[in-house]
C-alpha cells in the first residue's frame, strides 16, 4: 500500500483531550477503510504564520499512515466536514521516518536556546550594574556649568 504522511491543524479553542479524541477518529477511519497509523504525534499548540478563520494558534497532528488512496479520501472527506480542523495536507511518501520528526527534534533545542537566552540575559544585567548611570540633561548641564565657574 502507498505510504502517506498527514498533518492537520485543530482550532485553538478546544482542548487536548479533544484534539487527542479527533485523531483517534480520523484513525479509526483510515483503519475501517484498511489502512493503519505507523505513526502519530501531537505537536502541541503553536502559533500560525497568519490567521486561518480567525484563529493565531493551533493544534498540530502528524500521521504516518499506511494506507490505501480511498482510505485517504475518506480521512481527508471527514476532515473538510469537521469544524475543528483548520488545515490538513496529505503528501505521499517513498518511505516513512522512524524516529520523532523534525519539529519534535526542534523542541528541545528551544529549550536550550531558551536557557542559554536566560543566561545571557542574567550576565548582561550584572555587566550593568558595575558601569556608571547615565545622569540626566540637567544634572549634566548643572555638573559643566558650576566647573566652569558659572552658578547655575
Amino acid at each position: 500500500m502507498p505510504l502517506y504522511e498527514t498533518v492537520f491543524i485543530a482550532r485553538q479553542d478546544i482542548s487536548g483531550p479533544q484534539v487527542d479524541a479527533l485523531a483517534d477518529q480520523l484513525a479509526a477511519i483510515v483503519a475501517e477503510q484498511g489502512g493503519e497509523v505507523k505513526k502519530r504525534e501531537s505537536w502541541g499548540l503553536r502559533n500560525l504564520a497568519f490567521r486561518i478563520k480567525k484563529n493565531r494558534k493551533g493544534h498540530y497532528v502528524l500521521f504516518n499512515l499506511d494506507a490505501p488512496p480511498a482510505a485517504i479520501a475518506e480521512m481527508e472527506r471527514n476532515m473538510r466536514l469537521n469544524e475543528d480542523v483548520l488545515r490538513y495536507l496529505t503528501i505521499r511518501v517513498e518511505a516513512l521516518d522512524e524516529g520523532p520528526s523534525v519539529v519534535l527534534q526542534s523542541r528541545g533545542r528551544g529549550e536550550d536556546r531558551d536557557r542559554d537566552r536566560d543566561r545571557d540575559r542574567d550576565r548582561d544585567r550584572d555587566r550593568d550594574r558595575d558601569r556608571p548611570r547615565d545622569r540626566g540633561y540637567r544634572e549634566a548641564e548643572a555638573a559643566t556649568t558650576t566647573a566652569e565657574g558659572v552658578e547655575p
